[in-house]
């Protein structure tokens, strides 16, 4: 019997592996025919560039919307 903590640890491991695996065989197969738009690959490219457009966004607006936690403090200890 392997020891409790490798069991732990390895189950999980072994599980994304599979899964990717399993992914990338499936995307990879040419009876499948996923086209190049619709692959997995394409899908994180399209949201890292629309997250970073974002931020990009944010960063340069000047963050006009988030809260002031200073202020807040200072606003409680009046009161």
């Amino acid at each position: 019997m392997p020891p409790v903590l490798l069991s732990r640890g390895l189950d999980p491991l072994l599980g994304v592996f599979t899964g990717v695996l399993a992914y990338y065989l499936y995307e990879s197969h040419p009876r499948n025919e996923v086209p190049p738009d619709e692959r997995l690959t394409a899908l994180i490219k399209w949201k890292y560039t629309k997250w970073r457009n974002e931020r990009e966004q944010r960063l340069t607006t000047g963050n006009t919307d988030e809260i002031d936690l200073r202020a807040l403090a200072a606003e409680v200890e009046e009161k």
